[in-house]
């Protein structure tokens, strides 16, 4: 049995060229690979991305992006938290728990962490133990965030 590994991913070419299987793909790669072409980017660049390899196909990954307390508006006591992103299984790998896998890579840094779920994968994230937010709206601007609170930590009450 395999066993499949969470890992960061590196910004370069080949990273790149798999992130387009993802049906996610976007601004967010459009611009690393500016970077690259500018020669700005190096192998070893600190990348958000994590990712699940099969063999040598990137087969799952997201990003994860530390966000300074001073920024925090969902978290008590207020703290650095991780911002979940582009989480995606390829579909001929899910319900293989990889998803899980990353999520749990993400909950490891014991840090709150704050999602804005994709239509119809909310049973996904309750399933690993995201709730809603109280809707704030100069806050959440339309989205609907989910967040995962570990011990000690609480959403903050945003009543005046």
């Amino acid at each position: 049995m395999k066993t499949f590994q969470v890992e960061r991913l590196l910004i370069n070419y080949k990273t790149l060229e798999e992130f387009k299987r993802f049906k996610e793909y976007g601004i967010q790669e459009l611009s690393m690979l500016e970077d690259l072409e500018n020669n700005m980017v190096e192998n070893n660049s600190e990348s958000p991305f994590y990712g699940i390899y099969y063999g040598n196909s990137l087969v799952a990954r997201m990003s994860l992006y530390r966000i300074d307390k001073k920024y925090d508006e969902y978290f008590e006591p207020h703290q650095d938290y991780l911002e979940l992103w582009k989480l995606e299984v390829l579909y001929d790998y899910r319900g293989k728990g990889l998803g899980r896998k990353l999520v749990d890579f993400a909950k490891s840094f014991q840090l709150p962490i704050k999602t804005n779920p994709r239509i119809n994968s909310h049973g996904f994230w309750e399933k690993m133990g995201f709730q809603k937010v109280r809707y704030d709206m100069e806050r959440d601007l339309g989205e609907n965030p989910l967040i995962w609170l570990p011990e000690g930590v609480e959403e903050q009450n945003r009543t005046q």
